[in-house]
């Protein structure tokens, strides 16, 4: 799992999201008890949610709309939740069925990356070139050492949205196949060509961050 900001420090949104739902709630359902535990499972989980929302949206008030959405869909729909399951993947699929449907006219892809001609292993060529690493060295994982969390992320933001999508879902969130699968309601095949789909996109971006952000020596940057 990838560590990347959680944007909790952010969120004063968090109480506003709570009380705009459930007072929009409470307009048309009557009041139900076990709603009570809602709020202890959503709290949590909200920070979270936002950081998935703005990579995203890339907007932060876009963002903040979408989890307010989110959170009054699990308002509504909290009856339908089955006490020991994994509410995260609920909620998360919620929040994800939100995006899709605010946005299905107007997707908000990332720059281009022609991952057909990435071979894979490109990351592997360039880092050991700069002997970041002996076989049999992981290469992502000796180029992810020398980027912080937002370096990642801002690799994350550049992959087109399908492949950004699943790979927060898995990457960041820690999500399995199978409840990534859940949450985008598509098969696990899917979510596993996706994923390698992006990770040969993400070698190009990553190393493209690298050289952005000065972490290669000069003299290779004409490579990236």
């Amino acid at each position: 799992m990838l560590v990347v900001p959680h944007y909790a420090g952010s969120l004063g949104i968090i109480a506003p999201f709570m009380a705009l739902a459930l007072m929009d709630h409470s307009r048309t359902q009557p009041a139900v008890p076990a709603r009570q535990g809602l709020d202890d499972l959503l709290k949590p989980l909200l920070g979270r949610a936002y950081g998935l929302a703005l990579r995203l949206l890339r907007n932060r008030a876009d963002a903040e709309d979408l989890v307010q959405e989110a959170a009054l869909g699990a308002c509504r729909g909290y009856a339908t939740f089955q006490p020991g399951t994994n509410f995260k993947a609920w909620f998360f699929r919620i929040l994800t069925n939100c995006y899709y449907a605010r946005h299905r006219r107007q997707r908000h892809e990332g720059p281009p990356v022609e991952f057909d001609e990435t071979p894979e292993l490109y990351l592997y060529s360039q880092t050991a070139a700069l002997g970041l690493h002996q076989p049999p060295g992981d290469p992502a994982q000796a180029l992810l050492n020398r980027l912080d969390s937002e370096q990642i992320a801002a690799a994350l933001l550049g992959l087109p949205e399908e492949y950004r999508v699943v790979s927060t879902l898995y990457f960041i969130e820690d999500f399995s196949y199978e409840q990534t699968a859940g949450i985008l309601g598509i098969p696990v095949g899917t979510v596993r060509s996706r994923l390698h789909r992006a990770r040969k996109i993400l070698q190009k971006l990553l190393w493209r961050v690298a050289v952005e952000r000065g972490l290669v020596p000069e003299a290779v940057k004409e490579r990236a």
